[in-house]
């Protein structure tokens, strides 16, 4: 049985994101706040779930020490400040949006039609997105590669690191919105089992 850590970031979504494990079969999982997950006994855990988060990630206390501690260690999902949080740790910039995106609905473009991870996930199925910062597609680590662009906007909506167990989405897939969201969870869920 696969044990994950959930770190949550202060956002009422991880809720949600822990709803879609606790329905997963093969999967346990403990939440702790972001603080405390930096300076945590780690041998555990099979891996590690960063959740959704106001703000910048720059700003939020323990990010980068977690991910420090365990990107080489287990298989890590990002979703929304946990996808900024990764891009920024392998060298990536932000840049804020002219006007935030809380509760838009949009579509994905993949980047490569065979990606695996979005095999279950219907293209023409909504997304929601609620953030304020993306991807600066200029400073884009080369550690990573990009799975998925939003269709109205272009900017990064999914992405995986090159050779490590890294995925992470700029989206909400347990958001209303996102219809076939949770199978992206469920997918990243099996792989770790």
């Amino acid at each position: 049985m696969a044990h994950i850590l959930v770190a949550d970031c202060h956002d009422s979504f991880v809720y949600n994101l822990i709803e879609i494990i606790r329905n997963t079969d093969g999967c346990s999982y403990e939440v702790y706040p972001i603080e405390v997950c930096g300076e945590m006994q780690l041998d555990t855990f099979d891996a590690l779930l960063l959740s959704p988060g106001p703000g910048h990630p720059t700003e939020m206390k323990g990010l980068f020490d977690l991910i420090e501690r365990t990107y080489r260690r287990m298989p890590i999902m990002g979703v929304c400040l946990g996808l900024q949080a990764l891009a920024c740790f392998f060298g990536g910039n932000l840049r804020q949006l002219s006007r935030p995106l809380h509760g838009h609905a949009d579509y994905l473009r993949l980047s490569s039609p065979t990606e695996e991870w979005f095999s279950a996930f219907p293209l023409d199925s909504c997304i929601g997105r609620y953030h304020s910062w993306v991807v600066d597609e200029e400073t884009f680590p080369k550690e990573l590669r990009v799975v998925a662009y939003a269709k109205s906007d272009n900017t990064i909506m999914a992405l995986r690191h090159r050779s490590l167990p890294i995925y992470a989405v700029q989206f909400h897939p347990e958001s209303y919105i996102s219809l076939h969201g949770a199978e992206l969870i469920k997918y990243w869920l099996r792989s770790i089992q």
